[in-house]
């Protein structure tokens, strides 16, 4: 199992490396979810692939964000800069960096990162249709549901088992987006989830302790992960080489040192719910005076674990003689083979016998190198020093390092930035999207109804209204459940469903093999024109763009199908596995409309489904009834904790552009978000 470790910058990268780790991944100055790291810009990037490479590591490049059109030029230029630098993968989140990737480059692999959302068999086969040769997990999967999606996928997975854990699903939370226009899709998550939000009263609400699985290292493997992942590049190198140091223990069956773990970053210790299953009050936790006193005490220490390299490169040596020259072959597991020579001086002195050849060729401390195998054969008598093949090591050694540490970047093909023209949207439609069938009604100058599946499975003689009805896919669909949402769609289908909302890759796929026609949603996070026209091929009818995207930049959009946008409602800012309302006793009396309140008292509702998983919805709704909007295919209003009387004001006011009588925002539509 492959040991993927963190580096933000060159410390934690040594720290990484001389720690044993099988890989590393980081990020470039900029396309990266870590924005806000050292990174490694300019030839720093080439130079840490080289490092790597020289010491039998491989490296992984994030280019993870959601990128703009007006971005492709200069993301381009550091694709092909990542290309060239030869890594071993490149993990990403927007589709629009897959079609570029797989142009310019198409022989280097592709990692679907966390902020994909995959959390299910059905996602996974999806990105390996894309071409994906690794994807990564979503954090909030127990290990059963690990070993279903392993059973029916062939991509190689990788997980998370050590660090900070998103309160939110990775790639649905929109909460610095909308709180600080800081995104996290963009890789300038502001962290608002540690700050002290109140739940059913208790405080800090939505922080979570640092996860750790390393004690399940090993039952990972047997589920068929391939790689474990620890998250950290903006932590220091004390704590990637201890969190690389248990790992390795772990997987070695030996005890590996939480204690230590713990001390150098811990927020009040660790949790493995989401792995066990065990998603209760006990996950939540805060970074405590106490926490920071206690990384003092052991920093000093772990410095020792990187102080050296790490011998993780089995070398195969040959000592000989011939024509009064000592000559000694040096030759890796890849094909490299290096080579020293050293002339024969007569010396009055004690033969070179094969036990100190031996011994001295052993002496590879301080090199990335250990002795796989050793071959002497020399003659007996030979009055050679043991100094001259200590020489010779070294001088065999440093070629090899050499020769395995030349960059070796990947062919590139041209590609130049598209030149994109806006669609010209027809005739503005009308979409009402309901959170209860209580609420819904069905005007005749709407385009489409939207209902929750489970709410159209309530109430099927919705489906035989005038005006069309189309099913929301929940938004998480868990491994052990794909095969009955399948079962379900085909049902409503039977009884007349023909069309679906997909907020996720992973209930595109779902929604088509169930043969409904497919429309999708905001949380695609569609913000570039490549990105589209990619889910257009993928069979979207259309879709509603992401939320975080300004609409100026909206309407320029190239491609074929409709697109629009929310027009009014209270966007789902996060999704949560691990539910703030828990106590103690679990969800006790919850009916599942419990409210967040934050620090500074500002009240956000959340709404539960069927304990599955909640969502929280933004203080205030969206409106944009009143403003003037470039030109869309389709509005949606989207409707949660309204009342019906509610929702058919809203609908008139907005027909009528007509000006708010309640508290709104205008989200992300007119901001210049980062």
């Amino acid at each position: 199992m492959e040991i993927l470790a963190p580096a933000g910058n060159e410390q934690s990268l040594i720290a990484a490396v001389r720690s044993g780790a099988d890989a590393v991944y980081l990020g470039t100055g900029a396309f990266n979810a870590r924005r806000n790291a050292d990174n490694f810009k300019d030839n720093a990037l080439a130079d840490a692939v080289n490092y790597c490479h020289g010491r039998g590591v491989k490296v992984y490049v994030t280019l993870n964000t959601l990128i703009r059109d007006e971005e492709l030029p200069a993301f381009l230029t550091a694709a092909r800069e990542v290309a060239q630098a030869g890594p071993d993968g490149v993990i990403v989140q927007d589709l629009a960096v897959v079609r570029v990737l797989k142009t310019i480059c198409p022989d280097l692999p592709l990692v679907g990162s966390t902020q994909m959302s995959v959390h299910n068999a059905a996602g996974v086969k999806a990105l390996e249709d894309l071409g994906f040769a690794r994807v990564v997990l979503a954090r909030e999967l127990t290990l059963e549901e690990i070993r279903k999606i392993r059973s029916t996928t062939k991509a190689e997975l990788e997980v998370f088992i050590h660090g900070a854990l998103c309160m939110s699903v990775s790639g649905m939370c929109y909460y610095s987006a909308m709180m600080g226009e800081r995104s996290g899709n963009r890789g300038l998550c502001a962290q608002p989830c540690r700050l002290n939000s109140s739940c059913n009263g208790r405080p800090y609400a939505l922080s979570l302790k640092d996860m750790s699985f390393i004690t399940r290292v090993r039952d990972l493997a047997a589920a068929g992960v391939c790689s474990v992942k620890i998250e950290g590049r903006m932590k220091r190198p004390e704590y990637v080489a201890a969190a690389v140091t248990a790992v390795k223990a772990a997987l070695n069956g030996e005890q590996p040192d939480m204690a230590t773990l713990q001390a150098v970053f811990s927020r009040s210790g660790f949790t493995d719910g989401y792995l066990t299953g065990k998603r209760n009050v006990r996950m939540f936790g805060v970074r405590t005076v106490e926490d920071a006193a206690a990384s003092k005490t052991v920093l000093g220490r772990l410095a020792e674990l990187y102080r050296r390299e790490y011998p993780g490169v089995p070398v195969d040596l040959s000592l000989t003689v011939g024509d009064d020259v000592l000559s000694l072959t040096a030759a890796d597991e890849a094909g490299n083979v290096a080579q020293a020579a050293a002339p024969i001086r007569r010396a009055d002195m004690a033969p070179l016998t094969e036990d100190i050849a031996r011994r001295n060729l052993g002496k590879t401390g301080g090199t990335p190198f250990t002795v796989r195998s050793c071959r002497v054969d020399l003659p007996e008598g030979l009055p050679v020093p043991g100094s001259v093949v200590n020489g010779l090591r070294r001088e065999a050694l440093d070629q090899l390092l050499e020769m395995r540490s030349r960059g070796n970047g990947y062919a590139l093909h041209a590609m130049a930035a598209p030149e994109t023209a806006p669609r010209s949207p027809g005739n503005q439609t009308l979409r009402l999207r309901f959170e209860r069938a209580e609420q819904a009604f069905f005007p005749p100058e709407a385009e489409a109804v939207i209902l929750p599946l489970e709410e159209i499975e309530r109430h099927p003689e919705l489906l035989a209204e005038s005006t069309p009805l189309w099913a929301e896919l929940p938004q998480l669909v868990w491994p052990l459940e794909e095969q009955t949402v399948l079962e379900r769609l085909l049902a409503l289908k039977e009884k007349g469903l023909t069309d679906a909302v997909a907020g996720n890759v992973c209930e595109l796929v779902l929604a088509q093999q169930a043969g409904l026609t497919v429309h999708g949603g905001p949380t695609l996070n569609i913000s570039n024109t490549l990105s589209l026209e990619t889910y257009e091929a993928m069979g979207l009818a259309d879709a509603t763009l992401s939320f975080e995207l300004p609409l100026k930049m909206g309407a320029r959009l190239g491609g074929e199908k409709p697109r629009g946008i929310l027009g009014y409602g209270r966007f789902p800012i996060m999704q949560f596995r691990a539910c703030p309302a828990r106590g103690e006793q679990g969800c006790g009396g919850c009916e599942g409309r419990p409210e967040l309140v934050d620090r500074k008292g500002v009240v956000f509702p959340m709404i539960c489904h069927d304990r599955r998983y909640t969502t929280l919805l933004n203080s205030v709704p969206l409106y944009l009834g009143d403003k003037s909007l470039p030109p869309f295919d389709f509005v949606t209003l989207y409707f949660t904790t309204e009342d019906r009387k509610t929702c058919q004001q809203v609908c008139e006011g907005y027909r009528k552009v007509a000006a708010p009588w309640f508290d709104r925002t205008s989200g992300l539509a007119f901001r210049t978000l980062l």
